[in-house]
């Protein structure tokens, strides 16, 4: 029986959800991987400054229905390939949850190519119109329904039993 392999798409939504998970944001756990030439070149989550509290930890830090002490996904996907010097032009975002407006605007004039996301939230009118604008493509991801089957992570859990 040969082995199937999940597709590039699958492949990279799935490292954004578990990139999420180490998210310390109470309201929403987003992860963000951009990748070239199928390669990962950055990933973030929903998470506070480096040193600074999480919100797991103390609550949200609330200004007028916001909460400011997050970065989002986005923002600190962008912002590790600027930290360690890595282009992010032609790149491909994905994402578990689409962009709000201010990560939009910042993917796009770091020169994202494509916006790869997997659950609508709050997608701004604003922003589809920019993509629009900048001939990004975007894409709604689904996840397959037997991926964790594919990906058979027991295997790495309980070695011995394989």
């Amino acid at each position: 029986m040969t082995k199937k392999r999940i597709d590039w798409d699958q492949y990279f939504m799935v490292q954004a959800g578990l990139v999420a998970s180490r998210g310390t944001c109470k309201r929403l756990s987003v992860g963000a991987v951009l990748v070239r030439d199928k390669r990962i070149i950055g990933s973030g989550y929903n998470g506070a400054v480096s040193g600074d509290d999480h919100c797991i930890d103390v609550g949200c830090y609330m200004r007028d229905g916001h909460c400011v002490r997050t970065i989002h996904a986005e923002m600190n996907a962008l912002l590790q390939c600027a930290k360690f010097g890595t282009p992010t032009d032609g790149a491909v975002l994905y994402v578990t949850d689409f962009p709000c407006l201010q990560c939009t605007k910042s993917l796009l004039q770091a020169g994202i190519k494509q916006i790869n996301y997997l659950r609508n939230y709050h997608n701004d009118e604003y922003a589809m119109k920019l993509i629009k604008l900048k001939q990004v493509k975007l894409k709604q991801i689904r996840l397959d329904s037997n991926i964790l089957d594919e990906v058979n992570l027991d295997q790495y859990i309980h070695p011995d039993k394989h």
